[in-house]
């Protein structure tokens, strides 16, 4: 049969426009899966983790020792992290100006008390001439008022000589507590100053543990409340006590400084860090909202949950106010009820409105090794032969058919 050459020039023409059509237009949208999810209810749990500080064990007394004159040091027996005694030497200044000064003074005393006898030996001559008329009234008063001159220098000299002495004494830098050295703030050749620091000692006894608290927290500390502190080494607790709060916060940081003291059995390294957990800021039974932290995830400027709807099985966000940690968990302020169900894992993959299923734990079963057990065996209970038995009479049967 022919056809006709406009009929095939048109059936062209209409194939070509209908493969355009097919060609123009848009593939069929990908179906959304339905992922499966792991679902918690929201309910009241107590709250476990409260505010914690972090701290320093400081001794209760420390001080900053000096010498009270002068001088060169020679010496300095005590080193950092010593053990010191009541009357042990710490450190030593040159003495010799010093026992030169006091050799002054001893001399300037022997020269007040040549003056003195010498002006008493005249009031006592011109006293007997007076008793004879022999000078008058004035002469004598005179006399009298230049030993008494006397009398008072030669006590100003001693009284400059015993000081010079207990300067000369002075020379030794002596313990006058027992405690550990802290700081070493002097070295042997050096000159120092009357006053200036060279030893610091820790002294012996009650120890304190010190830390910031900002403003907004300040309110919840009394002296005399309760806290415990922890030790970060060996996780030990120890039950202490406010004792000052600073009047006046930090120029720089803005805090006020709180000190809590802790018994004198309590024996904490120097310098350890330790936590403070004051029991004003502990929880007491208080029932709060809690979601593990994978369940959070960011909306905006804020944190979000997805709330599962039963009747359609689909998600929705949700908004919500995190208060504080607890431990892995997040305790939530606001955006949630007890019973409302939340998405717990795979939060970031999901979408408003989508579809889900609760997510079924797999139960691993048993799979029997082929090579231990023959498909026959289970159904016949009867073993082969061998292999290769079954497999003739299958091939004919096929070649009979």
């Amino acid at each position: 049969m022919k056809l006709v050459p406009s009929v095939v020039r048109g059936l062209g023409v209409g194939l070509t426009i209908a493969a355009a059509l097919v060609g123009c237009s848009k593939p069929a949208p990908p179906v959304e899966p339905i992922r499966a999810v792991k679902v918690i209810t929201v309910g009241l749990a107590p709250a476990l983790a409260g505010i914690e500080f972090a701290a320093e064990v400081r001794p209760r007394v420390e001080s900053r020792l000096s010498f009270r004159v002068g001088g060169k040091l020679v010496a300095r027996p005590a080193e950092l992290g010593q053990h010191v005694k009541v009357g042990q030497i710490l450190a030593q200044l040159d003495p010799q100006d010093l026992k030169l000064a006091a050799d002054a003074a001893r001399a300037q005393v022997g020269a007040a008390q040549t003056n003195r006898d010498l002006a008493a030996a005249d009031f006592k001559r011109f006293a007997a001439l007076k008793d004879q008329n022999f000078i008058s009234g004035a002469e004598l008063e005179r006399r009298e008022t230049t030993l008494k001159a006397a009398q008072a220098q030669l006590a100003s000299a001693q009284a400059q000589s015993a000081a010079q002495s207990n300067q000369s004494a002075y020379a030794n830098l002596v313990s006058d507590v027992s405690g550990v050295v802290t700081a070493v703030l002097a070295e042997r050749g050096q000159v120092v100053a009357a006053g200036a620091p060279v030893v610091q000692v820790a002294q012996d006894g009650a120890r304190d543990v010190v830390f910031a608290v900002p403003e907004d927290k300040l309110a919840a500390f009394k002296v005399g409340a309760a806290a415990l502190v922890r030790a970060w080494s060996s996780n030990s607790s120890y039950a202490g006590q406010v004792r000052e709060i600073a009047a006046s916060a930090d120029p720089l940081t803005r805090t006020f400084m709180v000190k809590v003291a802790l018994a004198a059995k309590d024996d904490l390294p120097l310098g350890s860090t330790v936590s403070v957990l004051p029991a004003a800021l502990q929880p007491s039974g208080v029932q709060v909202i809690k979601l593990p932290t994978q369940a959070l995830w960011q909306q905006g400027q804020g944190s979000a949950v997805w709330l599962l709807d039963e009747a359609s099985m689909t998600v929705k966000p949700q908004a919500v106010q995190v208060l504080t940690a607890d431990g892995n968990e997040v305790v939530i302020a606001a955006g949630l009820q007890p019973g409302m169900r939340v998405v717990a894992t795979g939060v970031h993959v999901l979408s408003p409105g989508q579809k889900v299923t609760l997510y079924q734990e797999k139960h691993a079963t048993a799979l029997v090794s082929k090579a231990q057990t023959a498909p026959g065996v289970v159904a016949s209970g009867v073993a082969p032969a061998t292999p290769a038995a079954p497999a003739a009479p299958v091939a004919s049967a096929a070649a009979a058919n």
